[in-house]
C-alpha cells in the first residue's frame, strides 16, 4: 500500500497564501525513502527556497492546545452551521417563489460553495442585470448569502430562470 495525501489549511484556518499544509506519503519500501526525499527536496526548492513559517505556526499552536483546538473546532462548526441555514433558507425561497426546476441539490451539496444548476445565459444575466457574481458555470458562493441579501438573491435567481427557461 502506498499513499501521497497533501492537506492544506488555507480554508479551514483562513491562512491563504500562507501556503500552510502538510504533504504525507506512505510507500511500500522503505528503501525509496532516500530517492523520494531528494525529488522532493529538487521540487520544494525549485518552487521555492524558505516557505513563510507563520501560517505554520498557528495551526501547530491550534492543535497542540486543548483550548484553542476546542474554540476552532466550535468556530468550524458555527459556520457550517450558518452555511447549512443559507442553503435551507436559499432553498426554501426559490421554491416559495415557484421557481422552475428542483432545487433540493442546493441543500443536498455541502461546503462553501453550490452549484445553482443555472446555464451560462442565466449567470451573465444574472452578473449584468443583477450584480451577482457567480461563475458561467452556475457555481456561487454559498458564504456570500446573509438573512439581509438572501431574499434578493433568492428573487433575482428566480427571474433569471424564468427568463430563460
Amino acid at each position: 500500500f502506498e499513499l501521497f495525501c497533501s492537506q492544506s489549511f488555507s480554508k479551514n484556518f483562513g491562512l491563504y497564501n500562507e501556503r500552510a499544509g502538510n504533504l504525507t506519503v506512505v510507500v511500500k519500501d522503505a528503501s525509496s525513502i532516500p530517492a523520494f526525499k531528494s525529488q522532493m527536496t529538487l521540487i520544494i526548492r525549485a518552487m521555492y527556497s524558505n516557505p513563510p513559517a507563520h501560517g505554520c505556526r498557528i495551526v501547530d499552536t491550534v492543535l497542540q492546545d486543548p483550548a484553542l483546538f476546542q474554540e476552532w473546532k466550535d468556530c468550524i462548526k458555527i459556520m457550517a452551521e450558518r452555511i447549512i441555514s443559507m442553503r435551507a433558507g436559499l432553498r426554501e425561497r426559490l421554491e416559495k417563489l415557484g421557481t422552475p426546476g428542483t432545487w433540493n441539490h442546493i441543500t443536498e451539496q455541502i461546503g462553501m460553495f453550490s452549484y445553482t444548476g443555472l446555464n451560462p445565459e442565466m449567470c451573465e444575466f444574472l452578473k449584468k442585470e443583477k450584480h451577482l457574481y457567480l461563475l458561467k458555470s452556475g457555481r456561487i458562493s454559498m458564504c456570500g448569502l446573509n438573512n439581509q441579501n438572501i431574499d434578493y438573491v433568492a428573487q433575482a435567481i428566480h427571474d433569471a430562470v424564468t427568463k430563460f427557461q
